[in-house]
């Protein structure tokens, strides 16, 4: 690694000794161009390739994201002068001023001016789930998912179907899906005996979890993505999504549940995790942090609309007031020489820092693919030869059951821009990618709901692969055809909605 750093820094040093001749040259250099062009989408392929497999492969997909986000932004700064003067001239041009052309002053423009902006908005997205996982953090530690294990305790199989897929669809509104669905497969852990009922009842949590997560501005990291650029509105994003996301899991559900016995086969007793001193914790106290972390994630977008601040800083407002009063509930227990054993699992923050990783670097891949004009080279592509939302949104869904839908979202986000609703002669189909067009609302839907068709489609069904020793193939046979006609039926759903909201 040491000697692939020395040579790039020595290449970079070539680069900026070149003459303005050579500058010139390289500039006008179409062959090299379109050769670096071709590079680049070559190894993004790649990258996705390698998402694809990493069931077959064991490469870690995250590994694989931030390795092609990285190294394409280091191919662009290889031949960053043709691109800046092709889509950012006049911008360039302003940042020159009366300084010389060099190469240097187009590598700081390209700094300042086109990576920083796409890095400040990815980077708000992941301090805003870093800061949702601290505050799952404290609210574990002060028992508040605990309740969810004496709710779906039960022999009946309907009853813990029920409770199972409420608090599973529930919580993802509020948490990120992965961090949603860990938690419910921990607690079914903690309930049930038998390993076919655990692939049954995991495989309701991760639909639950997908479905529940995208009916929200903050439910899932691509419905926040589609928020924080301005796609649509919280209110109508929620108003028009709730349903097909309720018939999305519903369908399934009840499908799954019919191949269940009528009573399951649960463990005698419950471990409950030490905390330290466990009488301490209060069910008022848990009520409370509940009510406080919860209901401060719903205040975010209203956060967001009061100040015009990215969602981030008011989850940081909740998290201190939760750490807050945390400190004074909690101070008995913190000033006590016991020392208190925290409940977080590690497995589940390491699961997410993998997922915030893995954003992370799709997020720079598919901004260095709308830099160099791909993006605009696929939606011409799809205008002309699809020009159909409703089959985009099914080709995006189909092909997520086998690719993470995480990065097939961001880049059915990426490929359009969000157009001026009040601008004249708008058609139809332009109308639906407006702000709270259905475009957005189509892709982020189909995304999650397809992603459930086989288990390597979400982080949700990874997770349920690892601790349930789930294949592909047996949920291909017992669960891929009801998520989707569950799927269909939302579409169904969202069609009639919109048809009477409009």
């Amino acid at each position: 690694m040491l000697v692939v750093l020395r040579i790039f820094n020595y290449f970079c040093t070539r680069v900026n000794e070149l003459t303005s001749k050579q500058v010139d040259e390289l500039t006008h250099s179409k062959a090299q161009l379109t050769t670096m062009t071709i590079a680049i989408v070559t190894l993004m392929l790649l990258g996705y390739l390698l998402i694809c497999t990493e069931h077959i492969t064991r490469i870690n997909k995250a590994t694989v994201a931030l390795f092609c986000g990285v190294w394409g932004w280091v191919l662009y700064i290889c031949v960053g002068p043709y691109y800046i003067e092709t889509l950012h001239d006049a911008g360039f041009q302003e940042f020159l001023g009366d300084k010389d052309y060099s190469i240097r002053a187009v590598n700081e423009f390209i700094r300042q001016n086109v990576f920083a902006t796409h890095i400040a908005q990815l980077t708000s997205v992941v301090m805003y789930l870093l800061t949702t996982m601290a505050i799952v953090d404290v609210l574990a530690n002060n028992g508040c998912f605990d309740f969810i294990t004496k709710l779906c305790r039960s022999r009946k199989t309907w009853v813990v179907v029920t409770m199972l897929a409420l608090c599973s669809f529930g919580l993802s509104a509020n948490l990120d899906n992965l961090t949603s669905a860990v938690i419910m497969l921990m607690v079914m852990n903690r309930l049930v005996v038998n390993h076919r009922q655990r692939m049954l009842l995991g495989a309701i949590i991760v639909i639950a979890t997908n479905c529940g997560g995208c009916f929200t501005v903050i439910g899932d990291v691509t419905s926040l993505l589609v928020w924080t650029r301005g796609a649509v509105s919280p209110t109508n994003y929620t108003s028009a999504l709730v349903l097909p996301a309720l018939f999305a899991t519903i369908i399934p559900t009840y499908l799954i549940g019919r191949k269940l016995p009528t009573h399951l086969d649960l463990k005698r007793s419950s471990v409950m995790m030490y905390r330290g001193d466990d009488g301490d914790i209060k069910l008022w106290q848990q009520l409370l942090m509940l009510f406080l972390g919860i209901g401060g994630l719903w205040f975010v977008p209203t956060f967001r609309w009061l100040t015009n601040l990215p969602p981030f800083l008011g989850a940081l407002c909740v998290l201190g007031v939760l750490w807050v009063v945390n400190e004074v509930i909690n101070r008995k227990r913190i000033l006590s020489d016991q020392p208190i054993t925290t409940t977080t699992n590690r497995s589940l923050q390491y699961e997410v820092m993998q997922m915030i990783m893995f954003f992370l670097g799709i997020g720079l891949s598919v901004d260095i693919l709308i830099e160099i004009g791909a993006m605009d080279s696929v939606s011409h592509w799809c205008d002309q030869h699809i020009h159909n939302i409703y089959i985009m949104s099914l080709v995006l869904g189909a092909v997520s059951s086998v690719m993470d839908n995480v990065a097939l979202v961001i880049s059915g986000i990426s490929i359009y821009p969000v157009l001026d609703g009040n601008a004249t002669e708008m058609t139809e189909y332009m109308q639906s990618f407006v702000r709270n067009g259905q475009y957005w609302h189509l892709i982020t839907l189909s995304g999650c709901v397809g992603g459930c068709l086989l288990p390597i489609g979400n982080t949700a069904g990874y997770a349920l692969m690892k601790s349930e020793d789930v294949t592909i193939w047996w949920y291909l046979k017992h669960i891929t055809w009801k998520v989707l006609l569950g799927w269909f039926f939302a579409l169904g759903v969202y069609f009639l909605v919109d048809y009477f909201l409009r």
